[in-house]
């Protein structure tokens, strides 16, 4: 018998029991779809990161404080007020960093700002004009910072897009005046500018801020001071020529070389990470929380299997008189084999294809659906994912319906004939 008139055979039997194949399908379509469905979510959450991370800006290395000993003891990493003004300054004008095309320190903490009677918590950064370039915070309305304020110690603000819908809500924000609260220091502030919405980001909306000059929040707001005098920054945002691994390399080595230097210190009180560094790490984690989602939605795979397997070994038991028939006027074994294996198969792809298509359509229904805190989950349907689901349904298919298969192929043609 030719290997069409198997699959006939295998597809009229599976015709024959419509509910019981279908009731078997169901097994093999919950898991492929779980699989897409939970790879997908897995997908956008790891495309999102790397979203949000490239909007930090492009070619960046970031400086941030380290630890330091005081009394003996090891303060915890980005703790210690380690890093000043006068070392962002320093990267630039120093000459010993040429591989750097811009230098953005920021300073800042959370502060209540009030207005408008209104009021709210957000962060109240110090930066300088070239933070909008090399961190990409555009002004939507009005201005973004200016070096004049900056020389200038200006109280001016520009607000992100959440903190100027909260404050004013539809109104113009421009000229207006909050007050901002930090420290036990107050001052009230003119708003110059509006920004564009960012999202969310790392440690929440990148729109829950306020921008003033960063010399009005060293000296007027926040005078905190390290050892050696100078006042701190929270971090240096580094901007670099271009994207060669080479150049950030050698941008890492020389920004290590001079604040070692200016910090008179041996073992870094400071820590450099590149963009790349962080996205690498995203990327880890991302794809690990994928492959487990994965993993977990293949257990229901796994167990459609099994419900293969045993309505396979069901239907060997109500045909065994079909089978002695068969064998008796001249069918071979591997042909009763390749009818069973086929019947498992078919069995199995059918519910892949039809899995895929409600994992997709699942996943495409999630996609942008918003939930707690602002946030908004992505997914992303890739076609590894719905080949991986479907050639893995198939071989469940294969790999379960063999014992079955096997089973029916040894069937004696006496003994079949004789059952009851």
């Amino acid at each position: 018998m030719g290997f069409l008139e198997s699959v006939r055979m295998a597809l009229r039997a599976l015709g024959a029991n419509k509910l019981r194949a279908a009731l078997t399908m169901l097994g093999v379509i919950i898991g492929v779809a779980a699989v897409i469905a939970l790879m997908s979510i897995g997908r956008g959450i790891q495309a999102s990161i790397q979203a949000q991370i490239q909007a930090l800006g492009s070619n960046l290395l970031f400086v941030s404080p380290g630890a330091q000993n005081q009394g003996g003891v090891r303060t915890q990493a980005g703790s210690a007020p380690t890093l000043t003004y006068e070392d962002a300054l320093a990267i630039v004008e120093s000459g010993r960093v040429p591989e750097v095309l811009s230098v953005a320190p920021e300073s800042g903490g959370f502060a209540q700002v009030v207005a408008n009677g209104q009021n709210t918590n957000v962060r109240v950064t110090g930066v300088t004009p070239s933070y909008e370039d090399v961190r990409s915070f555009h002004a939507a309305i009005g201005e973004f910072i200016t070096r004049e304020q900056v020389d200038s110690r200006s109280l001016v603000a520009v607000l992100g897009a959440n903190t100027k819908t909260l404050l004013f809500g539809e109104g113009d924000a421009i000229g207006q005046t909050i007050r901002v609260n930090q420290q036990n220091v107050a001052a009230n502030l003119r708003v110059v500018g509006v920004l564009e919405p960012k999202g969310s980001g790392f440690g929440g909306s990148q729109d829950d801020l306020v921008l003033v000059p960063i010399t009005t929040q060293m000296t007027r707001l926040n005078r905190a001071r390290t050892s050696r005098g100078g006042f701190t920054v929270s971090s240096i945002n580094v901007q670099l020529a271009d994207e060669k691994i080479e150049t950030s390399n050698l941008a890492v080595q020389n920004i290590g070389d001079l604040l070692r230097e200016r910090h008179r210190v041996i073992q870094d009180d400071f820590t450099i990470r590149s963009q790349q560094d962080i996205l690498n790490t995203a990327t880890q984690i991302t794809g690990a929380i994928t492959l487990f989602l994965g993993a977990v939605a293949g257990i229901s795979l796994l167990v459609g299997g099994i419900g293969i397997m045993n309505i396979m070994l069901v239907s060997v038991t109500e045909r065994t008189r079909e089978i002695g028939i068969r064998k008796a006027i001249g069918a071979k074994r591997r042909d009763i084999l390749t009818q069973f294996l086929i019947e498992a198969t078919v069995v199995s792809v059918l519910g892949g294809g039809i899995g895929i298509g409600l994992g997709g359509g699942g996943a495409s229904l999630l996609n942008g659906i918003s939930f707690g805190g602002g946030q908004t989950l992505t997914t992303v349907v890739s076609l590894d994912a719905v080949l991986l689901a479907f050639t893995v349904s198939a071989c469940i298919g294969l790999f379960f319906g063999v014992y079955p298969a096997v089973k029916a192929s040894r069937l004696n043609p006496i003994e079949a004939l004789r059952y009851e």
